[in-house]
């Protein structure tokens, strides 16, 4: 007979809900700014104690981040002649559809396949 306790917590390896909470705070920082290095915080604490399919997740939310603020930063200097409104616009969206994406394989139970591409 085996002995399951209602509740109890999910073992480390199991709980997804950290990873989730990354995402969401990157999602957030299309809003706030500040809950994205909240997220990359989270995420660089969180990182070496996670199972490795969870680790690819963190690492994809780390490099979200850099690449978001490098492009940021680019922005808001061609922002002076006007092109710089386009990138910000579409670094937005670039964040979105990543956290989505990244969201999409966590519920899914599965590693990031490319947490190190630009892109997706």
């Amino acid at each position: 007979m085996t002995d399951l306790d209602p509740t109890a917590q999910p073992a480390l390896q199991d709980d997804k809900t950290l990873p989730v909470v990354v995402y969401v705070l990157h999602l957030a920082g299309l809003v706030t700014g500040i809950t994205s290095v909240i997220a990359v915080v989270l995420a660089y604490v969180s990182r070496k104690n996670a199972p490795e399919w969870i680790q690819s997740h963190y690492e994809f939310a780390i490099r979200t981040f850099w690449l978001a603020l490098l492009f940021a930063i680019i922005g808001a200097v061609l922002s002076v002649i006007g092109i710089g409104f386009v990138i910000l616009a579409a670094i937005g969206v670039w964040v979105a559809v990543r956290c989505i994406v990244g969201l999409s394989y966590l519920i899914k139970g599965r590693a990031y396949p490319t947490p190190k591409n630009w892109m997706l």
